[in-house]
């Protein structure tokens, strides 16, 4: 299985790993079938993400797709981080083999999974905004 640089670089040099004390959504999301946990932390100021954290246990893979998913949504607006497809993480990481793929959609539907806590603790119903948040499946 060959990885590109780029997720190497993200697997051994994790951008943004931790959680924020105070953050304003908390999204958990896992594959129970191969394992992997990713749990994303948001701090929302003025509908901007301004800071972004990750904690995930799992395989290389799913800690540099939690990695660049970070970094893709790190500064943007929840508009923004909205438009974020599993399919531009693996642009960003320059491809993933076939079987890592349900590591991005973690990763995609992890920062969901943040954003609809936000809208949630803002009294706000996230599913028109946000979607369903559902766990993904093996592939």
């Amino acid at each position: 299985m060959l990885y590109s640089e780029k997720v190497l670089d993200h697997f051994s040099n994790p951008r943004n790993v931790g959680e924020i004390e105070d953050a304003d959504g908390i999204g958990e999301i896992g594959n129970a079938k191969c394992g992997d946990i990713m749990k994303m932390y948001l701090k929302i100021d003025n509908n901007t993400i301004t800071d972004v954290k990750f904690k995930t246990f799992g395989c290389g893979a799913a800690v540099a797709t939690s990695s660049m998913a970070t970094e893709l949504i790190k500064g943007k607006s929840i508009d923004d981080a909205l438009k974020l497809t599993n399919e531009a993480v693996v642009e960003a990481l320059d491809g993933l083999p076939a079987v890592k793929i349900h590591c991005s959609v973690l990763a995609e539907q992890a920062v969901r999974a943040a954003l609809s806590d936000y809208y949630t603790r803002q009294g706000i119903d996230p599913v028109p905004i946000v979607g369903e948040i559902k766990e993904p499946e093996e592939e």
